[in-house]
């Protein structure tokens, strides 16, 4: 009797956070979600968070049975810069895969920098940076190299094509992430390559309330194959925002850090390695009208413990963002006069999700009557609440699935 008591409570929360979802008001959801995008910055973390999410959709698709990782604002800098030295056509194909095209923001370059700079800081636990890469042989214009610098204080780097080449980008990355990617690349650039990106990121963010068990191994439940044991955390009373999305098939939740992040997760009612569904629904609307939507509640909640690191070249996805004609022709006349093809949009990102917080569940004889178990495979996302920023999106289907 208990047991359906409490089933039926869950179902009725549940009920409840759905229809918040999924019915508002009307009129209510669409003034929320256009209220926030009406600053130029919060215009720029929308376009960055929908450029994210569509290349996110291709890696995800390209990748259907393994875990899969990215950050999406080292790839939109690097693309960004070299859009400084495109010429006006190639520049409308490159703001328009980025999702600039509707920001009419005549300071766009300022825009981005002072986003940076803000998702910077320290208490985020956030590193992100982000480097062209230029051959010497195309007899570079001195004017694009400053450009670049003067918006974005630092100048793509010149590279003689030598063994050296690795070993200086590799020391930027390490000073740049406080020495948390190290090495950012293992293996040598084309020795014929023209024009490269390297992108990467690194996050440990500290969660508002800590876990109190964090060394117990529990099942982790896979697609057609046998569950694997992996360290979970702990915690009775945690405060979350939860909800269930019934047309996507998951229950959502989300989860605070300090400095205004959270980490939203969303967890299929069935084990399958299958999220499609949900990947196909995301973008930067639809997650801030979670945001408001999700209903706060007190919940036993169980996560795994992760350490996640990938490594990726995007070039191959780039036309699926329709940039097959830029690809063909990038028309990048304000950085040589001689033909040049992009060679690489290197990428790599590692996570961390461990116990440590600021403060302690409260204390309580009351046993929550809710329980959100992250226990098969699941998609989660990392954004910056007060300005909407994507910063970490992935999708995990084993954890014990190693990618450098």
């Amino acid at each position: 009797m208990k047991k359906k008591c409490l089933l039926f409570c869950l179902g009725v929360l549940l009920s409840l956070c759905s229809a918040q979802m999924t019915q508002p008001e009307e009129g209510e959801g669409e003034e929320e979600v256009v209220d926030l995008f009406t600053t130029p910055t919060t215009k720029m973390a929308a376009a960055i968070s929908d450029f994210g999410y569509n290349l996110f959709r291709q890696l995800s698709s390209h990748h259907p049975t393994a875990n899969v990782f990215m950050s999406p604002i080292s790839v939109s800098l690097a693309l960004t810069q070299l859009a400084v030295g495109a010429s006006e056509q190639a520049e409308r194909q490159l703001y328009r895969a980025l999702r600039y095209h509707t920001l009419q923001d005549t300071k766009l370059h300022n825009t981005l920098r002072d986003l940076l700079v803000s998702l910077k800081a320290p208490g985020k636990g956030f590193r992100s940076a982000a480097r062209v890469l230029l051959a010497r042989r195309l007899r570079l214009k001195a004017g694009y190299l400053s450009d670049v610098e003067k918006h974005y204080g630092v100048k793509p780097l010149t590279l003689s094509g030598g063994a050296r080449d690795m070993k200086t980008i590799n020391d930027w990355f390490k000073k740049e992430t406080g020495g948390k990617i190290n090495p950012v690349m293992s293996t040598p650039l084309p020795r014929n390559g023209g024009i490269g990106s390297v992108g990467a990121a690194y996050l440990k963010g500290k969660w508002i309330t800590r876990f109190s068990q964090t060394s117990q191994k529990e099942n982790f439940h896979l697609d057609g194959e046998e569950p694997v044991h992996v360290p979970m955390m702990h915690q009775t009373n945690y405060p979350i925002k939860m909800g269930k999305d019934s047309d996507i098939g998951c229950t959502i939740a989300q989860v605070q850090m300090e400095e205004g992040v959270s980490v939203f997760f969303f967890l299929p009612d069935e084990v399958t390695q299958n999220l499609t569904q949900i990947v196909e629904s995301l973008s930067a609307e639809f997650v801030q009208d979670l945001s408001m939507t999700l209903h706060p509640a007190d919940a036993e909640l169980i996560l795994p413990v992760l350490k996640l690191s990938y490594t990726t070249d995007f070039l191959p996805l780039l036309p699926d963002l329709g940039l097959s004609e830029w690809l063909a022709n990038t028309d990048l006349v304000k950085i040589t006069a001689l033909p040049a093809k992009l060679s690489a949009v290197h990428h790599k990102v590692v996570m961390e999700m461990a116990p440590e917080g600021s403060q302690y569940a409260m204390a309580t004889t009351v046993q929550p009557h809710l329980t959100y178990r992250v226990d098969r495979p699941f998609l989660f996302l990392v954004r910056d609440e007060p300005t909407g920023t994507l910063l970490f999106i992935g999708k995990v289907l084993n954890p014990q699935e190693k990618k450098a």
